[in-house]
C-alpha cells in the first residue's frame, strides 16, 4: 500500500512510487500495488499503470496497512508508529525541509528499529523498485511500541496532586 495522507504535498512522491511500480513487478509478479491518492490528489491524474489500484480513499486505512506486506509512505508521526505498532515493513520518505519528519520521527523509529528511510530527492523510481524487491517479505523485528503512555501520565498527574 502506498499513501501519503491528506495533503496534496504527496503528490510527487506518489508518482515517482508507481513509476517505480513496473520495475518491481519485473522482479516479483505477483506484486501488487494499491495507492491512497487522499482527498486533495485525483487518483486518475496520476497516470498509474492499469494494474496499480487507485483510491481516493480507505476507510479505515490503518487496518488495510496493519494487514499490507509492505507499505510506502511519507514520514509522518502517526503512520509511521501505526506501521512500527503493528510490525508492517514499510519504507518511508521524510519530507525534505520538515524538522518532524527528518528528526524526530526519524530518532523515535530508528529506536524501535522500525521502517526504511529513503531521501526522496535521491531516490529514482530504479532505487524504490530495489527497495520494494528487498524489504518486502521481510520479518519486521521491530521493538514493541509501549501501551502504557496513558498510565504512565495518570501516574505523573497523581504525584502532582
Amino acid at each position: 500500500i502506498v499513501t501519503v495522507g491528506g495533503s496534496g504535498v504527496g503528490e510527487h512522491l506518489l508518482r515517482r512510487i508507481i513509476a517505480a511500480y513496473p520495475a518491481a513487478k519485473r522482479r516479483l509478479p505477483e506484486l501488487r500495488m494499491i495507492v491512497v491518492a487522499g482527498p486533495r490528489i485525483d487518483p486518475a491524474a496520476l497516470g498509474a499503470p492499469a494494474d496499480v489500484e487507485l483510491r481516493a480513499f480507505v476507510p479505515d486505512l490503518h487496518k488495510h496497512l496493519a494487514a499490507c506486506d509492505l507499505a510506502l509512505v511519507q514520514g509522518g508521526l502517526t503512520t509511521c508508529m501505526e506501521l512500527a505498532a503493528t510490525k508492517t515493513p514499510f519504507i518511508y520518505f521524510p519530507l525534505r525541509n520538515h524538522f518532524e519528519q527528518n528528526f524526530h520521527v526519524h530518532n523515535r523509529l530508528q529506536r524501535y528499529g522500525a521502517g526504511r528511510r529513503m531521501d526522496y530527492a535521491m531516490s529514482d523510481p530504479e532505487a524504490i523498485a530495489q527497495a520494494i524487491v528487498e524489504e518486502i517479505g521481510q520479518p519486521a523485528d521491530f521493538r514493541d511500541v509501549e501501551t502504557d503512555g496513558a498510565f504512565r501520565a495518570a501516574a505523573m498527574l497523581a504525584e502532582l496532586i
